[in-house]
């Protein structure tokens, strides 16, 4: 083409679109083949070093009834949430009443308040596209709430009504237990949910307050005075930690907490909950939930393990990424050469303040049972007797490493994790301590890691899955192998 064209149509306004767009296109076309830009192997990729996490200011500060405070500002958007952490859990109730903290957590909020009926508080919090909630888990219990900055007031004297002043409406509280009934009719219809359900009562025993269930007996034993003496037990100001985070004047909401909390006094005396129960393990060996439908076999397997303030957590957590994930040594072998396995996994599952578990487990057809079990147990006895090679060392710190970040995503998570450090009494840095610490594990840390806290001797191993299917049977894993059935009939239902 002749330039005095080109230049013609860059002259012309109708035609300087296409000029531009020929010009471009015969500018790429002249380029030399060897300035087109190459893809690289992703291990000559270079990247820059993360920058290192910045905690939010934060204030904390305690009332004189006890409540503490932590208040952690963000103006980014025009929110506000806050949470209060009550020191109970459905773990300090009596055996015979499981179920009475989940209970009474939810019907916390669903009960209403002395104040507000349950529909105009729903009302109230409605047309403020608010929330309040509240629930009380096995190891504590909270109460919450989101609201616009330009709310705030009001939503939050909602807030501090549902944790003071709680109506129990007998009503909602008939609600809550046939929710609650409606989840044990329903508790066996996904095997995933028997074998983890069945496991932790092996591993724990079946009365624990770590693995017992709520059944028909429990909630029938759980009256109202029941629900209001477990709550005034368990919500008071000094077993409370109040936080807020988001767009606030910390001048402004210190006045707020005080107007609203100030007068809030505790009983005379300690709480009377119980101190937190302790975990032994119950039992061990091959174990079998027969479901004839399943055409596949769900197997956990695994014993007691311990604490997150236990020497050698950070090098579990690098022996964790050693084992799982798409690059770890269970999907590569067990799933990807092996063909083992739909799922695999393994992964030490620590608690703040009681021994977690060690579980493993996965997926498999119904005839590969017996072949996936001890594949996995050829992998994780491996790990416990030779050192884990430099480069793979390598790639799982970094794994762990670069996750970290994810811990400190927004500033509400990073409240979040400050407040469950004080509830379990763990120094304030845990975190950055478990960094340092992963940063400086050795093969030689994993393989002393792995040889104290994993133990074949211990194994419980669960099977839900179909006998007539299962060949070779679980007998024949070891020689002597005991296969002891586990009935998860549900008590006082008709298939019991």
């Amino acid at each position: 083409m002749r330039w005095s064209r080109l230049l013609h149509w860059f002259r012309h306004p109708g035609l300087m679109g296409l000029g531009l767009l020929l010009a471009l296109l015969l500018g790429l076309s002249w380029q030399p083949a060897a300035m087109a830009i190459m893809p690289r192997h992703y291990d000559e990729l270079e990247f820059p070093a993360l920058r290192d996490i910045q905690i939010p200011d934060f204030e904390r500060y305690e009332l004189t009834n006890g409540l503490v405070v932590y208040l952690m500002e963000d103006h980014e958007l025009p929110l506000v949430s806050g949470s209060a952490t009550f020191k109970t859990g459905d773990r300090l109730v009596p055996g015979a009443q499981t179920g009475l903290g989940e209970v009474t957590g939810d019907a916390m909020r669903l009960g209403g308040t002395d104040n507000y009926d349950t529909d105009t508080l729903n009302m109230l919090l409605e047309q403020r596209a608010a929330a309040v909630e509240t629930s009380i888990g096995n190891n504590s219990g909270s109460a919450s709430f989101n609201s616009l900055s330009e709310d705030l007031d009001e939503v939050f004297g909602l807030f501090a009504d549902v944790i003071r002043n709680p109506a129990f409406a007998p009503d909602k509280l008939d609600f809550v237990e046939s929710q609650y009934r409606g989840s044990i009719d329903r508790r066996n219809d996904d095997p995933d949910d028997i074998a983890s359900r069945e496991f932790r009562k092996l591993v724990y025993g079946g009365n624990s307050p770590y693995a017992r269930t709520i059944e028909y007996a429990t909630l029938d034993a759980i009256s109202r005075d029941d629900i209001i003496d477990f709550y005034k037990a368990s919500v008071r100001p000094d077993q409370t930690i109040l936080g807020i985070v988001g767009d606030f004047d910390p001048v402004e909401m210190k006045a707020l907490i005080a107007q609203s909390f100030r007068d809030w006094m505790a009983p005379a005396g300690p709480p009377p909950l119980p101190a937190v129960p302790s975990a032994t393990q119950a039992n061990s060996g091959v174990f079998f939930v027969d479901q004839p439908q399943l055409t596949q076999s769900y197997v956990q397997m695994g014993h007691l393990g311990g604490m997150l303030s236990t020497p050698e957590h950070p090098a579990l957590a690098v022996l964790n990424e050693v084992l799982n994930g798409f690059g770890g040594r269970l999907f590569n072998e067990v799933r990807s050469r092996q063909g083992l396995a739909y799922v695999v996994y393994s992964f030490w599952a620590a608690r703040f303040d009681y021994p977690g578990t060690w579980i493993g487990g996965g997926q498999t057809q119904s005839e590969t049972t017996v072949q996936f079990i001890q594949s996995m147990q050829e992998e994780l006895e491996a790990i416990r007797t030779t050192p884990v090679g430099e480069t793979e060392l390598q790639q799982a710190k970094d794994a762990v490493l670069n996750s970290f970040v994810f811990n400190f995503q927004n500033p509400g998570q990073m409240l979040s994790r400050l407040i469950r450090y004080e509830y379990y009494n763990y120094p304030e840095d845990f975190i950055f301590q478990f960094r340092q610490a992963v940063s400086e594990t050795t093969s030689e840390d994993i393989l002393n890691a792995a040889q104290l806290h994993l133990r074949p001797e211990d194994w419980v191993i669960l099977v839900v899955g179909n006998s007539e299917q299962i060949d070779p049977p679980l007998s024949a894993l070891a020689p002597g192998t005991t296969v002891t059935p586990v009935d998860v009939s549900i008590p006082g239902s008709a298939e019991a």
